[in-house]
């Protein structure tokens, strides 16, 4: 039985879905949503925590970095594969958990690719 892995923040071992090639882009992130749910409580927990704080504008480039940070941090040579491309996809699951969140981030028009 593998041994669990201690979580620091939350974090667990990233979780990659196969079979993904020719999937859009908004199916290859659901697959990934779906394997890695922590990912998106934990970008919650990093922007509450910035609400807290009184920030008045937050960028999800800011929090994957921090997410990435803490990631290696909390693991042991587990390379974090957090896709750049998703950042919009997360901001809007922030948003629609938390609506009043909406004048912290810029959201623009979704890619389809």
């Amino acid at each position: 039985m593998p041994v669990e892995q201690p979580t620091l923040f939350g974090i667990q071992p990233v979780r990659r879905p196969s079979g993904t090639t020719g999937l859009t882009i908004q199916e290859r992130f659901e697959a990934f949503h779906a394997f890695n749910p922590w990912v998106a409580k934990a970008l919650e927990r990093l922007t509450a925590d910035c609400v807290e704080r009184g920030f008045g504008r937050i960028g999800i480039g800011m929090l994957f970095e921090l997410l990435r940070y803490q990631y290696g941090v909390a693991t042991q040579g587990d390379e974090f594969a957090l896709n750049n491309s998703y950042r919009s996809r997360y901001v809007r699951l922030l948003l629609d958990a938390h609506p009043e969140w909406a004048p912290l981030f810029e959201v623009r028009a979704l890619r389809a690719d």
